[in-house]
């Protein structure tokens, strides 16, 4: 993975792009050549938040180009940094990729979160995750991730029209009154403590 700010789409983000698959394909290589592994080059996938922008459907041109954003592409567990680190030597080599060595192995967990498809251009997202947003509602989930993209079309090789993006949020469950009220209930109607001798709290353990 590797972040960048502004401009989606612009320079900087094709570069970064660039380098992602670059990369991606000649690790692919490598582990199928040194580590017998077999396995497909995932999409690529972006993360896009800023101060301004929380992620909610409807972002304005001015804050696409405010946006700090991280592009990745999943790699197998098995598939060791130093693979990677190697492989990337030899693709500076050959080719000239300016954010090629901005590209870092690192583990990113999104926990529970809700996802739909989109099918059409980049800039008509808008309906479809106000969709999603109503969904993570009516279940009674919070959306508290960033605003997540997974990319199963090329731009380059497919009509704007037919392009495939997943999108997806994390998410948390959203607590009601009704819960809370019945926890509080359940905790002042639980049966006092009773003793024949003074009553005294246990003590507690601290951790070092």
């Amino acid at each position: 993975m590797l972040d960048g700010e502004g401009g989606v789409g612009g320079p900087d983000f094709q570069d970064a792009m660039q380098a992602l698959y670059g990369l991606a394909y000649p690790v692919k290589f490598a582990a199928k050549k040194e580590l017998e592994l077999s396995y497909s080059v995932m999409p690529a996938e972006g993360l896009y938040w800023s101060d301004e922008y929380d992620g909610t459907p409807g972002i304005t041109p001015s804050q696409l180009q405010e946006l700090t954003w991280r592009l990745m592409i999943m790699l197998p567990d098995e598939v060791p940094g130093e693979l990677v680190e190697a492989t990337r030597e030899k693709v500076a080599a050959k080719k000239d990729l300016p954010r090629l060595g901005d590209i870092r192995v690192q583990t990113f967990s999104e926990g529970p979160s809700v996802q739909i498809l989109h099918v059409g251009p980049y800039a008509e997202e808008a309906p479809t995750a106000q969709r999603l947003y109503a969904f993570a509602a009516e279940k009674g989930f919070d959306v508290t991730g960033p605003h997540h993209e997974i990319y199963l079309g090329d731009p380059n090789h497919s009509a704007p029209e037919k392009l495939k993006t997943v999108l997806r949020y994390g998410v948390t469950k959203r607590r009601t009154q009704t819960s809370t009220a019945r926890h509080i209930k359940a905790v002042r109607t639980k049966a006092p403590t009773t003793c024949n001798t003074t009553c005294a709290a246990p003590k507690r353990s601290r951790r070092k």
